[in-house]
């Protein structure tokens, strides 16, 4: 009945996209993008099926990327995946359902007996949140039990942890903010496509980011201490998913993001994070921050279509086109949360 509703849901969303499209061009209506303060598809389009196009051209037969580049990751595949399904095609018989489908298939088979994805958190938290949104899209029978496994691994881990977050190892005693805001958001968004995921193991959560927010609001790795962007980024996106916009937490972490300049280290990392902090925050703070992202990735973009960064194209590529996917809507978890 979920994996029906979920599919309800994503025809009903192309449908209306597709009537949009229909409609006369002078109608006010036919806007694809929700709001004003959203560029322009003439635009963002272009660049953004070029870095599509550039993923597609590259991967592998078996749904990965290079290998020696972090391109075989099941998160790095599984983010790309979500990329393509950001778009809004339709992901069972469009023009990168195949791919999609190919990306999907590699993270499913990458999936241990015990729910576990990859070898690291890392790679077990990206891949769960690919597995979560491409849930009720994709037509594919096997994501809801893998999801189911995925989640249930997250939060073993977290019972086993004195910390109540997590780190690298799903048997880790300590925790970070990195890979715990991670596998927040991977919970929030398996919540979001009906998956049952405990209240409190949210609350948990967002309890050890907690103790890691500075006086000046930022968020540092293991403790409070040296918060930085990205970081904060990823504490005012797990506060936000789990409706704590109201909270003096989330307005301190907030204003010390919008006080910090673009994060040169871990630069694509970055915008994937501070994209949707800005998003959910409000639409005037998401329109400045936005015309900023696309003007600077349109300089950044190879001629090939992709990004170059220090984990290899295919994330970066991943990364900056996620980073530009809000202007489009389709992923549920950039539903925005007011």
């Amino acid at each position: 009945m979920i994996a029906f509703e979920s599919q309800i849901k994503c025809w009903i969303r192309i449908f209306a996209v597709a009537t949009l499209c229909l409609a006369p061009a002078s109608a006010s209506a036919q806007k694809l993008f929700v709001e004003d303060s959203d560029l322009s598809t003439k635009l963002i389009d272009p660049m953004y099926v070029k870095g599509l196009r550039y993923l597609v051209k590259n991967q592998g037969p078996d749904g990965a990327w290079d290998a020696g580049r972090y391109g075989a990751d099941p998160a790095v595949v599984g983010l790309s995946a979500l990329a393509m399904l950001a778009h809004g095609d339709d992901p069972n018989f469009g023009p990168y359902s195949a791919s999609i489908r190919k990306a999907l298939n590699y993270v499913l088979t990458q999936q241990s007996a015990d729910g576990m994805i990859g070898r690291t958190m890392y790679n077990h938290g990206f891949a769960t949140l690919a597995l979560a949104e491409a849930y009720g899209m994709v037509n594919e029978q096997r994501l809801g039990p893998a999801l189911q496994r995925a989640v249930k691994l997250i939060l073993t881990s977290q019972a086993q942890n004195p910390k109540g977050a997590w780190r690298y190892n799903p048997t880790s005693q300590d925790a970070d903010t990195t890979v715990s805001g991670c596998q927040l958001v991977a919970l929030l968004a398996a919540r979001n496509a009906g998956i049952a995921v405990p209240e409190d193991a949210i609350k948990k959560g967002l309890a050890f980011f907690g103790q890691c927010q500075a006086a000046q609001g930022g968020y540092g790795y293991t403790s409070a201490a040296g918060p930085n962007a990205a970081r904060t980024a990823i504490g005012c996106l797990a506060l936000t998913l789990s409706k704590e916009k109201g909270s003096k937490e989330y307005q301190a972490a907030f204003a010390f993001l919008d006080q910090q300049p673009p994060q040169s280290h871990y630069y694509f990392y970055y915008l994937y994070y501070s994209s949707q902090a800005y998003f959910h925050h409000s639409p005037a703070r998401w329109n400045s921050w936005n015309q900023k992202n696309i003007a600077e990735l349109k300089l950044r973009q190879r001629p090939d279509g992709s990004w170059e960064g220090q984990f290899g194209p295919t994330y970066s590529t991943a990364m900056a086109l996620l980073s530009m996917a809000l202007n489009y809507r389709f992923l549920p978890i950039y539903e925005r949360n007011y």
